[in-house]
């Protein structure tokens, strides 16, 4: 048995997994490893550094990989669009923004064009702008996000989407949530905390030994981060981390972080130096509880294919065909 959708289909792709293009944790190596194990991974271009970009697709080697953006502040350094667009990705995808602007450059065929939405609202005018793939994201998804949980959202999409595939993310990060996502209607799934502790990931040290350890209680949604980061995320989303004691400080406190927000800051900035993550942020979402190893890439992408191919199995199993003679 073999997982086949039509999101293979898309992207030339053997499984229906995407690496989420986590900012500064989904680099070239990491997106290159879940490419090579038969997915497609993502560079997290974030905020965008050109420099950066380029640095990790050349780390990516000859693997085809594509590229993701926070669609806000790429619209304050569009040049990096033309950047990437340069390399050929095989996917952009676009997050919390206007992705509207874009459409003419993207759409010349070679690099599909992918659109995260996290309402209903948003879905529709991804569809109507004729996007090659839409993510449901939902609230327990690790970094932002918005209200929406997963498991009514996708399916709500999937009923407005028709043809164009539906790729589910929040919360996701075994073979049991692809096998769901998929009895949701959903084509694939794109995975961010799953591959956050992978061997090939960018994130530090200190930071993956607290995924491996922490559990979903353990996060919170907030904008803490990101006021001690100077980043003026619009107010439709926040941040989903792993609490610490700067959250255990100020998540309840904004007023107050905002009238020592130079202090706070620089004793950010130096604990972020240090990886010191009781200050500093693990951005993880609530499928922490399913991440028990720092592995290579490979070895959770293929292990979460045979978990979910076990389950489908089971799941059908469950449904007896109707025999003669049976009572009904």
């Amino acid at each position: 048995m073999s997982i086949h959708t039509s999101l293979c289909d898309l992207f030339g792709i053997e499984h229906p997994v995407l690496l989420a293009p986590m900012a500064g944790v989904s680099g070239g190596a990491l997106a290159a490893a879940v490419s090579r194990a038969g997915g497609l991974g993502l560079i997290g271009g974030g905020y965008g550094d050109a420099d950066w970009l380029a640095r990790e697709f050349d780390a990516a080697g000859d693997a085809r990989v594509g590229v993701g953006f926070i669609t806000w502040s790429l619209a304050r350094q569009p040049h990096l669009l033309d950047l990437v667009l340069d390399r050929a990705p095989a996917a952009l995808m676009l997050s919390f923004g206007d992705f509207q602007p874009f459409l003419a450059k993207i759409g010349d065929g070679q690099t599909k064009l992918i659109v995260q939405v996290q309402t209903l609202d948003q879905a529709r005018k991804a569809l109507d702008a004729g996007v090659d793939a839409i993510v449901a994201q939902g609230t327990e998804a690790g970094g932002h996000g918005g209200t929406r949980a997963t498991l009514p959202f996708v399916p709500a999409v999937v009923d407005i989407a028709k043809e164009t595939p539906v790729i589910a993310a929040g919360g996701i990060a075994d073979g049991r949530g692809l096998a769901a996502a998929l009895a949701l209607g959903a084509s694939g799934v794109l995975c961010g905390t799953a591959f956050f502790a992978s061997d090939e990931s960018l994130a530090s040290g200190n930071a993956k030994r607290a995924a491996v350890d922490g559990s979903g209680d353990d996060t919170e949604r907030s904008s803490v981060f990101d006021m001690a980061r100077g980043l003026d995320w619009p107010a439709d989303w926040n941040i989903r981390t792993m609490s610490n004691s700067f959250t255990d400080r100020w998540s309840g406190d904004i007023g107050g972080l905002r009238q020592n927000l130079a202090g706070e800051q620089a004793r950010f900035e130096a604990a972020r130096a240090a990886d010191d993550i009781d200050i500093a942020p693990v951005i993880v979402g609530e499928a922490a509880d399913l991440i028990r190893a720092i592995d290579p890439a490979q070895d959770t992408l293929h292990r979460m294919i045979a978990q979910a191919e076990n389950h489908l199995r089971r799941i059908s199993r469950l449904v007896e065909p109707n025999s003669k003679g049976q009572r009904r």
